[in-house]
């Protein structure tokens, strides 16, 4: 497999702290970093964004008060769907 490399410029905050959490986890900057990325597309996956939301939407009430839902209505042009 070809691993390509990247050139990516960070803030020095953000990759200061990095350097300190690569020497903490005794590996290199590129496996933190791809471990980071990885994560970070995980994390927001359609499927995971999906179920998430799903599940906020189970817990949460999504319906609207009358007066808000009528003004919408209202505000809308006569369409049919």
């Amino acid at each position: 497999m070809v691993i390509p490399s990247v050139a990516i410029s960070l803030p020095d905050p953000v990759c200061d702290a990095a350097e300190r959490l690569a020497g903490e986890l005794h590996v290199s900057r590129s496996p933190l970093y791809a471990q980071a990325l990885a994560q970070y597309l995980e994390r927001f996956s359609a499927p995971v964004v999906t179920a998430t939301l799903n599940a906020t939407y189970e817990r949460e009430a999504s319906s609207l008060d009358l007066a808000p839902a009528q003004a919408q209505s209202a505000a809308l042009p006569d369409a049919t769907w």
